[in-house]
């Protein structure tokens, strides 16, 4: 339609005529409109329109243990992308050579590179991260690796229980679950919600640490000062604080800046009509939004849609034994929660490598026809026991709902939740020598 609108006008340059140009949709806008309204918790489609991430007091699901400032969120930031914390590396070759961000990478999604994020124990960049391999003298179980595709860091504040698993937080779906938190999971006990409980294992779990050469040779004692003058300094440098701070900022990486929250705020010519069309598939046709259904399209559901497992497709550390296969049951241990997984949110889609836990699809046209195949892949997954039942579409209707998934859900500047250097002076998120000569770094 532009195309044309664009046709017409220079022709009417130069003939002084042309034929009149169509008003603009509101029919479809309408509609659109109509089921977002159904289909939002509150009955508006301003339900689905996500706060700035500077205003902290609309960012959702924040721990009343540890309220969000900018001064953690400044720390968070540093903490998250340095390799200077990893000070407990298996070995020695790949000390200060990692951090977060390796198995986060903010121009990828916050997710990693390849189909598998790795740690500690690998080397390399590659482009945007698509190249990592095992450091010699690591054996795979040795490896920091992901057994399942991390979930991305993008709008986790919609999130009140983290991973694919929900294991960890005291809060919400967690409650009256006391008796299976063990291992891991023990961390809920400090009664903390969802981030701030993975965080603080993800730092002994990532083998990174809080030492005086983090605080005093790098300098970030001062920032952790600054970031928390109400605790006593016997207890303001630790996994806690640390956590605490990535978790502040964490919540705050929004994509409230995709053409569909435009759109939701007034600018109907944000999306294209193929990008319209594509929504209302997802709302109505489809029956996407029956699962996906928070402002970020996630939800603290499980279910289980019979998708291969990592293992199957060369994963390091990771085996049909694995107890991360199991989805939510890994944590309750119930049988009734086998192979069901969290619901993931569905912004910025265009930067990822993988798709599902075990990163068994590569695009998103593939994941779009296998929901609406609704077969499960999965020699353990019976199709009688996914949460999905075919449906017919169009090519054209699949078109425009993969175009509304890849680009009216695009923001394209999540640099801007990325530092441009950290205190060490490392590089990140990688700092070994071959990652360095990848990506340019001195």
């Amino acid at each position: 339609m532009i195309k044309k609108f664009m046709l017409c006008t220079v022709i009417a340059v130069t003939v002084y005529s042309c034929v009149p140009v169509e008003p603009f949709d509101d029919g479809l806008d309408e509609t659109l409109l109509k089921y977002l309204s159904q289909n939002a918790p509150t009955g508006n489609y301003d339900y689905y329109i996500m706060p700035e991430s500077t205003d902290y007091d609309k960012l959702p699901n924040q721990d009343p243990h540890n309220p969000i400032t900018q001064a953690k969120i400044d720390l968070g930031k540093l903490l998250f992308h340095e390799t200077g914390l990893a000070q407990d590396s298996k070995l020695g070759a790949c000390y200060e050579t990692f951090s977060c961000s390796s198995c986060h990478i903010g121009t990828k999604g916050f997710l990693p590179g390849r189909f598998q994020g790795i740690a500690d124990g690998a080397e390399g960049f590659g482009y945007q991260g698509s190249n990592r391999r095992v450091v010699e003298g690591y054996t795979q179980y040795d490896l920091d690796a992901q057994g399942n595709r991390p979930m991305t860091v993008m709008n986790v504040t919609y999130m009140t229980n983290t991973l694919w698993s929900g294991m960890f937080g005291a809060n919400d779906l967690n409650v009256g679950t006391k008796a299976v938190w063990t291992g891991s999971a023990a961390v809920n006990h400090t009664g903390y919600f969802g981030l701030e409980a993975q965080n603080i294992e993800g730092m002994k779990i990532h083998r990174l640490a809080i030492n005086d050469k983090v605080l005093y040779d790098f300098g970030y004692a001062q920032m952790f000062d600054k970031a928390f003058p109400e605790i006593a300094k016997v207890r303001r440098y630790t996994p806690v604080t640390a956590s605490f701070a990535l978790s502040a900022y964490l919540r705050s990486i929004l994509t409230n800046r995709a053409p569909f929250q435009d759109y939701l705020k007034g600018d109907k010519t944000a999306i294209t009509e193929s990008q319209k069309k594509g929504a209302i598939i997802f709302f109505d046709k489809a029956g996407c939004a029956s699962c996906h259904n928070s402002p970020s399209f996630s939800a603290m559901k499980f279910f289980a849609l019979g998708t291969k497992d990592m293992f199957e497709f060369g994963g390091l550390n990771t085996s049909v034994d694995d107890a991360r296969t199991r989805g939510r049951a890994m944590f309750t241990g119930s049988e009734d929660d086998m192979f069901k997984f969290k619901v993931p949110q569905l912004y910025n889609l265009k930067d990822y490598v993988t798709f599902f836990h075990g990163s068994s699809k590569n695009s998103i046209r593939e994941v779009i026809d296998y929901k609406l195949k609704a077969k499960s892949e999965n020699r353990l997954v019976e199709d009688k026991d996914i949460a999905l039942r075919p449906i017919t579409l169009t090519e054209e209707e699949k078109n425009q709902l993969e175009d509304f998934l890849t680009n009216a859900l695009y923001d394209d500047n999540m640099k801007r939740y990325m530092p441009t250097s950290i205190l060490s002076g490392y590089c990140f998120p990688n700092n070994d020598k071959t990652s360095k000569l990848d990506m340019g770094c001195q």
